[in-house]
């Protein structure tokens, strides 16, 4: 029995320092573990901003009404009808004479009823163009078609295309000199009489 005897100790001592050593890497583990759960996710994305439309830098000319791009006499490119909110759009005949223009194209098709046009651009000072003519046979007179607008806040009351153009088929533009700080160009109309109604924009570049 001297054998055992001897024996005992160190088998109990391999045994504590086992235990030790168990308990040790249990801490660890559960340490490691804790850390990573609390640990933000390194894969995680942030979402993307929405896109907005980036400003356009004038001269920029949009023709209402039309879906296609147009050329005008003095080789201006206008772009096809955008950027309006609300409203119709109509196209009259290719032969319909328009007096006071030497562009009649432009003045056959227009956008009547919008309530509002927006257009990104870059801030600064413009020259904003509006082109009417009066193109509707129900439209008889002066006082069947009134309407208001305002161009970047500039107020046009009790607008008469018929009055401001001297009759019925000829063409008017209404020049206005506004500036951007908000990176868009904003007009908005209002009824009265019939629907408001235009025929082109021009957004130029104040020089």
């Amino acid at each position: 029995m001297p054998i055992a005897k001897s024996l005992m100790p160190n088998l109990c001592g391999l045994f504590v320092a086992g235990l030790a050593l168990g308990l040790f890497a249990g801490c660890k583990t559960e340490s490691s573990s804790s850390n990573m759960e609390s640990a933000p996710p390194s894969a995680a994305v942030a979402p993307a901003a929405a896109s907005m439309p980036a400003p356009v830098a004038p001269p920029v000319r949009i023709k209402a009404g039309l879906t296609s791009s147009y050329t005008d006499s003095e080789d201006n490119v206008w772009l096809p009808d955008q950027g309006f909110t609300d409203g119709d759009t109509t196209e009259r005949a290719e032969d319909l004479q328009i007096a006071n223009t030497k562009d009649p194209a432009l003045y056959r098709t227009e956008r009547y009823s919008m309530t509002s046009f927006s257009y990104p651009v870059p801030n600064g000072k413009y020259i904003v163009k509006l082109h009417f003519a009066e193109t509707f046979e129900g439209i008889s007179g002066p006082g069947d078609r009134v309407f208001s607008f305002k161009v970047q806040g500039q107020e046009f009351k009790d607008f008469d295309v018929w009055v401001k153009a001297g009759g019925q088929q000829r063409a008017y533009v209404e020049t206005v000199h506004v500036e951007v700080s908000n990176g868009h160009l904003d007009i908005t109309f209002t009824p009265k009489m019939e629907n408001p109604e235009i025929n082109g924009i021009e957004i130029l570049p104040e020089s």
